[in-house]
């Protein structure tokens, strides 16, 4: 089999492609006219994208979990500070809170990256927002906002991480 980071990269890339596809058809629909079942195709869209960034990040803990037993992350955490790979030990951290905040809610992975929100390279709401963007009739109900950017974010910090793990374990991931 492949290794988990070059299909969850290959696979990324297809469902953006895949997605905006469908974007596009529907936002041209809407030109036309404001039916329903377009505003419903396009937040579809955007759950569509939540549901992937959640799953591509779920797969990973299930193959570092292969490397090291039940202490997935955390044994990856250590391996990026032993290793002085601070960038990617940040990077995964950040995406690592933007998913449990993704699957769970508020708490304290909300709270930590609420703590960091200006310097994210995604847009996290804050207590009180309502919306990323005023009026944005595609969007749904999420903390963090997963756009086509905070995908590829994941499939990078996955195939980031995933280097260096298989260069200390020996395995590839």
């Amino acid at each position: 089999m492949h290794r988990f980071s070059e299909l969850v990269d290959s696979c990324a890339k297809f469902s953006i492609a895949t997605l905006k596809s469908v974007d596009e058809k529907a936002l041209e629909a809407l030109e036309v006219g404001g039916a329903t079942v377009h505003v419903k195709s396009l937040q579809m869209v955007q759950l569509q994208r939540a549901i992937l960034a959640v799953g591509m990040f779920s797969l990973f803990e299930a193959n570092l979990q292969d490397v090291f037993g039940s202490e997935g992350f955390e044994a990856t955490r250590r391996v990026l500070s032993e290793q002085d790979e601070l960038k990617a030990a940040e990077r995964f951290d950040n995406v690592y809170l933007a998913i449990n905040v993704l699957k769970h809610g508020y708490g304290r992975s909300y709270k930590a990256l609420v703590e960091r929100a200006d310097s994210l390279p995604f847009k996290v709401k804050r207590n009180g927002e309502e919306f990323f963007n005023e009026g944005d009739v595609t969007e749904v109900r999420t903390l963090v906002e997963v756009d086509d950017d905070f995908i590829q974010l994941c499939a990078d910090v996955i195939a980031e991480v995933s280097g260096v793990v298989g260069r200390v374990s020996g395995t590839s991931i």
